[in-house]
């Protein structure tokens, strides 16, 4: 990483100064000294005193941070100055407490678990679409508005009208082909959170003969910014302190229900047994009687945390 500048970097607007920032950002690139650049960004990580998580593979860079308005400003001055990175977009959301204790930087085969090792976003991947276009375009009739993020994320939300895939994880998203076929002649535009899955994805697709293969650029995140998250029914499940955030200003509807009572809520919770951890819905009232848990079989078998009210537990902070 380039050497810290001194003082406030170019970027910052002070007027934007907020109590905690959460920048998300990825970018395939290549990374020849992967191994040695993870030391060097973990130790220049901890001297700006930024907290989160960011995985680096010879494809890469992935990461969610947090931190001051001007913390994260280095950062992102920094990253931008590396000509690997220069392209680089980040993704930003201001929050009212951290969202994350510590700072990892590991090293991955991939930036992103897909299993699609082989498949190289850098070469070929679906046309972007910046959010107006996205949003002009998904209502057409030869258009078909794919998913591809877990099950977990698609309960609490997504776009009207969008087909979902039943997957516990990105990984199984090949296995998912044959559902996929049928739409081969249609045009396809992917979506996830902030865009990161949909490189490999729509790339996957283009290999398996799909001919009109779009993705939406920056994901759902870039999505609202641009145009005030319309028709993006639920909230968003972000993998952080926060859980989930809200997304549509413009026509928001509710879409989970609790897994309890079944009432509408959107509030996602980690079974609080760690032998469990199973992701699912549920409003507060019932979660205070389950302790947390999702059965009551959870409830009652060792393993179980103390609830914390939110359902999100960080792993406890390196001293």
């Amino acid at each position: 990483m380039p050497k810290i500048k001194e003082g406030l970097p170019l970027q910052a607007d002070m007027k934007k100064k907020g109590k905690y920032w959460v920048v998300a950002f990825y970018y395939y690139t290549p990374i020849f000294d992967a191994e040695e650049f993870v030391v060097q960004h973990l130790n220049y990580c901890k001297q700006i005193g930024i907290l989160g998580r960011i995985y680096i593979a010879k494809e890469g860079i992935n990461g969610t941070i947090g931190g001051t308005w001007q913390q994260v400003n280095i950062y992102m001055d920094d990253l931008k100055s590396d000509p690997r990175f220069e392209g680089v977009s980040f993704k930003l959301d201001e929050f009212d407490e951290p969202a994350f204790n510590r700072m990892h930087v590991r090293l991955k085969n991939e930036i992103v678990h897909s299993g699609l090792k082989e498949v190289n976003p850098i070469r070929r991947t679906g046309k972007h679409l910046h959010g107006k276009e996205f949003q002009e375009m998904k209502e057409r009739d030869d258009v078909i508005v794919l998913d591809v993020r877990s099950n977990y994320e698609t309960r609490l939300g997504k776009f009207k009208n969008a087909l979902t895939l039943d997957m516990e994880t990105f990984r199984e998203f090949p296995s998912k082909l044959p559902e996929l076929e049928k739409y081969k002649d249609k045009k396809v535009i992917t979506y996830c959170t902030g865009g990161i899955k949909c490189e490999k994805a729509s790339a996957y697709l283009l290999e398996q003969g799909f001919k009109d293969v779009y993705q939406l650029y920056d994901g759902i995140i870039g999505y609202a910014k641009e145009t005030g998250g319309k028709d993006f029914d639920g909230v968003l499940y972000v993998f952080d302190g926060r859980v989930s955030v809200p997304i549509n200003e413009v026509n928001p509807k509710v879409i989970s229900t609790c897994k309890h009572c079944h009432t509408p809520v959107a509030r996602s919770l980690n079974c609080a047994n760690v032998n469990c951890n199973e992701q699912f819905v549920m409003c507060v009232q019932c979660a205070e009687e389950m302790e947390g848990c999702c059965t009551e079989r959870c409830q009652k078998l060792p393993g179980k945390r103390a609830y914390n009210g939110t359902g999100f537990y960080a792993k406890p902070k390196l001293v």
